[in-house]
Order: structure tokens, then C-alpha cells, then sequence
């Protein structure tokens, strides 16, 4: 009898295929084998001393154990504002264009729940983190998606990228609500410029619709790359918000601690549901995340120029092992084309295999969505011994398959 109860929204996710890949890498472990794992984008490194100092020294007092605000702790707010104003020239008030938020994963499903009227139609460009589609889904909402294009250096196409939006527009027999954007891409690292945001404002103004960018890993960037924000074109906060996390920069992962700034319609929508949903977090948390975002900002210099490295290792090591890999200029992944030997496998089943057999876990790019298919991301969270020992294993795993050799040129 109680088997035949629905349970209609959550039947309606797919399975998870980083699931699969998680599962196998749990039984691996328990069977003993060490895995090197590139899975997750995870940060392996300590949160910055000042940070957890300020956390302890929050929580020994007695009054900050109570209920907090879910909108954010007023000296938070204020510091987000100020943390725009000194990055882009983005003057926000604290009180009404900003909210904290639990981290990005709380922040999208909440929003998406409270601006998505049934039926309503958001366009994601595709691969895409899964949230990102999967909020407005699980809200109400519909998805379109289209493929995205970026050039060797994984610069987005951005002609393509319009023209695929235009299309969109003409053709879509419910004209989409919402747009959303993440640059520095996740899963595929790319990059846009800050003319994309220029001409996406202008172009939500004329169609009508509202921008959701998330620029989670903008502090991460290489070579000279500056990450832009949507905020910092003028108007705007008349059509867009912006979601930033704590969690890489800071590596303040579990602390589930981020913010949405922008247009004051959208946040104020946010802010109401979160009232009735949380109570938003630990107070000693919000204080941590204000010394973070005011203070000193040498921690996220080191913690990237940690993931540059890492990258170059990581570059350096598996071409040598036959897998040849482009550098980008953001992110704390690669985004890694499969080598042309192994492509016939599909990314999900040439992960399982590499994972069984070299004892390496990566997430497969079909996760990401079918555009991801022929890709790997690879997470820079292992040090440079383990990057290059995993590269000893794969130039061991790629040697059964014809042509590896020839093609990829040990």
C-alpha cells in the first residue's frame, strides 16, 4: 500500500551520476584501495587562521546561541556591500539588495522557489552545474537549454552565445523569465568578458527577463584574468542578481556560508521565504564570514595561486601519461577533453574504469549534462605528489587501448 504512494517532485530527478561514481568510490575505499580523488570540488586546504580564530572567539559568547536573522546579520550585510563596492564599483544597500544565504545550494533553491510560478521558463546553458537547472525544476519552473562554445583557451564564444539566446527567444512557445549565467564556468571553467555583460543587460531590458549570474569561483583566476560581475554594468541591479559563495575562496566549504546581492525585488523575494523557512545561520558563522570578507585579503591570493600550481602539475603530469590538457584561466578544476583513445567509452563509463583500474576518481562530464559528454572535470584538490602519482597510473591504465600510444603521444 504505501509503495504506491507518489512522491511526484522527487521521482522527477534523474538519478545521479556522480552518485554512481561516489558509490563506487566509497566500496573501493572499504575494499582497501587508495583512491586519488579529483571528484569533488572540495577544498583540501585549512581555513584561514583569522577566520577560525574569530569563529571561536564568537562562539564562547553566551549571547550568540539563539536564533539568528535569515537574512543575514546586519555587519554582514554591510560587509558584502562593501566587499562590491571595492571589487566593482557596485554601490548595493546592505538592508535591501543583499542576503546571506546557506551557502549557494540554498540560496538557488530557495530562490527559484520563491520567484517560479508553474510553468514558468528559465534558460540554462548546458553543461551546467546541476542546481542550476534542477532548482527551477524542482520549483515549478521548465528549462531550456542550449550547448555553449568556448575556444582553446576555454573563452566563451560569446557571438554564439547570443545568437543562441535570440533563437531562444523566437522560438520558445513560452517566452523564458529567467536567464541564468555562471562565469568562471562550473563544470567547464570558461570565461567571459565584461562586454558579455554588458550586452546580456541590454538584451534582458529589450526581451523582459531577469539574470541570475553566479561568479562562485571569480576570486580563483590565473595569468591576469580579472572575473567581471553583471553588478558592475550600469542598470544592472533593474534585472539581475548575483550569487557568490565563501567556500573556495576562503576554503570555508562546510561552513555553508554565501550571499545573493542585486536587484531588490528578486532579494526581497528571497528574504521572504527565508523567513519562513530558516533561521538562517549560526550566529559565530555570519561573524567569521564579516572578518573574512573585510579582512586581509593575502589568504585567497595564496589559496589560488595554490590551484595555478596545481594546475601547471597537473598539466605537466598527465601529458607526459598520454592526456594532453589545456590550461584555463579560472576555476579550481580542469575541464579535461578525454583522450581521443578512450572516447568511445562515454565519460561515465571511462570514470567507473579509471577509478576500478588506476585508482583515480574524476566526475564524468555526462553529469553535467550532454554537452558535457567527451569531458572529465578534474578537481585541483590533491597535492603535487598525488597529481603526479595519478598520472602514473593513468598512462598504466591508457596503455591497454589501441592507438593511446600513438595518439597521445607518451
Amino acid at each position: 500500500m504505501f509503495d504506491e504512494m507518489k512522491f511526484d517532485r522527487v521521482d522527477m530527478l534523474p538519478e545521479y551520476v556522480f552518485a554512481e561514481v561516489n558509490d563506487l568510490k566509497m566500496s573501493e575505499r572499504r575494499a582497501g584501495a587508495d583512491v586519488i580523488d579529483f571528484s569533488m570540488g572540495n577544498p583540501d586546504g585549512d581555513t584561514p587562521a583569522h577566520i577560525r580564530e574569530k569563529l571561536v572567539e564568537s562562539a564562547k559568547k553566551t549571547k550568540t546561541h539563539g536564533y539568528s536573522t535569515s537574512k543575514g546579520i546586519p555587519k554582514l550585510l554591510k560587509a558584502v556591500a562593501d566587499w562590491y563596492e571595492r571589487r566593482y564599483e557596485c554601490i548595493l544597500d546592505p538592508m535591501t539588495e543583499c542576503v546571506a544565504t546557506m551557502g549557494s545550494k540554498e540560496g538557488y533553491a530557495h530562490l527559484t522557489y520563491a520567484i517560479t510560478n508553474a510553468g514558468d521558463v528559465a534558460v540554462v546553458p548546458d553543461p551546467t552545474y546541476p542546481i542550476h537547472e534542477f532548482s527551477f525544476i524542482l520549483a515549478g519552473g521548465k528549462v531550456i537549454k542550449f550547448a555553449i562554445k568556448f575556444d582553446e583557451k576555454y573563452r566563451i564564444d560569446e557571438d554564439h552565445f547570443f545568437n543562441e539566446l535570440e533563437r531562444i527567444f523566437e522560438e520558445a512557445p513560452v517566452k523564458p523569465k529567467y536567464v541564468l549565467v555562471n562565469f568562471p564556468h562550473n563544470p567547464t571553467t570558461a570565461t567571459v568578458t565584461q562586454d558579455f555583460y554588458v550586452r546580456l543587460v541590454a538584451m534582458a531590458k529589450e526581451k523582459r527577463f531577469y539574470v541570475i549570474s553566479d561568479i562562485a569561483y571569480g576570486d580563483i583566476t590565473f595569468d591576469g584574468y580579472v572575473t567581471p560581475s553583471i553588478l558592475s554594468v550600469p542598470g544592472a541591479k533593474d534585472v539581475a542578481v548575483e550569487s557568490f559563495t565563501l567556500s573556495k575562496s576562503y576554503n570555508m566549504a562546510g561552513w555553508r556560508v554565501g550571499f545573493f546581492a542585486g536587484n531588490a525585488r528578486l532579494i526581497g523575494a528571497l528574504v521572504k521565504i527565508k523567513s519562513w523557512l530558516d533561521y538562517g545561520m549560526f550566529t559565530p558563522i555570519q561573524v567569521a564570514a564579516t572578518v573574512a570578507l573585510n579582512g586581509d585579503q593575502q589568504c585567497v591570493r595564496d589559496i589560488t595561486e595554490k590551484y595555478n600550481h596545481r594546475q601547471e602539475v597537473l598539466i605537466e603530469a598527465f601529458g607526459r601519461a598520454g592526456w594532453h590538457i589545456v590550461k584555463n584561466e579560472a576555476s579550481m578544476f580542469s575541464w579535461a577533453r578525454m583522450p581521443e583513445c578512450v572516447q568511445h567509452l562515454g565519460s561515465l563509463e571511462f570514470s567507473k574504469r579509471l577509478l576500478k583500474e588506476a585508482g583515480v576518481a574524476v566526475a564524468p562530464g555526462i553529469g553535467f549534462g550532454e554537452s558535457g559528454e567527451g569531458y572529465v572535470r578534474i578537481a585541483l584538490i590533491e597535492n603535487d605528489n598525488r597529481i603526479r602519482q595519478a598520472a602514473k597510473n593513468i598512462k598504466q591504465f591508457l596503455k591497454q587501448f589501441d592507438n593511446c600510444k600513438q595518439e597521445e603521444g607518451e
